[in-house]
C-alpha cells in the first residue's frame, strides 16, 4: 500500500496518457515529492530478443549535463598509467593488492578502469565484480589504454544503457533540481544512443514504450516515435 502523499502524486496527471518529453518532465519534477534531491530515471522497453546475441544493445554515452552524482573511481593499472590514472582524478589506483582488497570485501567505488594488460589479473575478481555491474568492459571504455580519458568520461557523466534481461534499459539521466531543460537535452542525447544501436537483427518495432519516474515517484509515460 502506498502512502497518502504517493496517492495524491497520481491525482496531479493522467497516468494513461503519453506525454511529450518536455511535459512529461514536468510531471516528473511535479511528483518528486521527496526530502531529498531525487535521481531522474528514464525506462526504455524495446522491441528486442536479448537472449539472442545479435538483438543485445549495449553501449555508452556522456550526458551533456552530467548525472548530479559524485563518482568515485577505481583504476587498477601498474607503473606509468598508475602515475597517469592518479593525476587524471582517480580516487583509488593500486594493482594486485587492489584485488586482494575486493576479494578481502571491500567495493567502496562506483566505476572500475583498468588497462589491458592488467585484465588478467582483475579476471580473477570477475565473480565479485560481475554481478555489482562493476566488471571492467572494453565496450563501456572502461578497459583501455587511455586512463585520463576514461576518468574524465567518467567523471563528466558518462552513463552505460545496457539491456536486462526482459528487454529492458534502464539509465538515470539526472537529479531533480536540473531543471527541465536540461533533463530534456540529458533524455534525448541516451534516447539517440539507443535508437543508434538498434540491431540489425531486431524486426518490428523498436521502442515499445518509454517512461520517466523519479527516484520515489511514479511512472509517467512518454509519447517517443521513430
Amino acid at each position: 500500500m502506498k502512502g497518502k502523499r504517493y496517492q495524491k502524486t497520481l491525482e496531479s496527471y493522467d497516468r494513461q496518457v503519453s506525454y511529450n518529453v518536455q511535459d512529461a518532465i514536468e510531471n516528473v519534477i511535479k511528483t518528486s515529492t521527496a526530502k531529498f534531491d531525487e535521481s531522474v530515471e528514464l525506462h526504455v522497453r524495446l522491441g528486442v530478443d536479448g537472449r539472442n546475441a545479435d538483438q543485445q544493445v549495449r553501449g555508452v554515452v556522456v550526458l551533456p549535463n552530467g548525472t548530479g552524482k559524485s563518482v568515485r573511481v577505481l583504476v587498477i593499472a601498474r607503473g606509468d598509467k598508475a602515475d597517469e590514472a592518479t593525476k587524471a582524478g582517480a580516487d583509488y589506483v593500486g594493482a594486485e593488492e587492489m584485488v586482494a582488497k575486493i576479494n578481502g570485501g571491500w567495493l567502496d567505488f562506483d566505476v572500475c578502469i583498468t588497462t589491458p594488460d592488467m585484465m588478467g589479473v582483475v579476471g580473477r575478481i570477475a565473480k565479485i565484480l560481475g554481478p555489482k555491474g562493476l566488471m571492467p568492459n572494453p565496450k563501456s571504455g572502461t578497459v583501455t589504454p587511455d586512463v585520463t580519458k576514461a576518468i574524465k568520461d567518467v567523471k563528466a557523466g558518462k552513463v552505460e544503457y545496457r539491456l536486462d534481461k526482459t528487454n529492458n534499459i534502464h539509465v538515470i539521466i539526472g537529479k531533480k533540481s536540473f531543471g527541465k531543460e536540461k533533463l530534456v537535452e540529458n533524455f534525448n542525447t541516451v534516447m539517440d544512443a539507443i535508437v543508434r544501436a538498434k540491431p540489425a537483427a531486431a524486426k518490428g518495432q523498436y521502442i515499445k514504450n518509454v517512461t520517466l519516474a523519479s527516484s520515489m515517484g511514479p511512472g509517467v509515460k512518454v509519447a517517443y516515435n521513430i
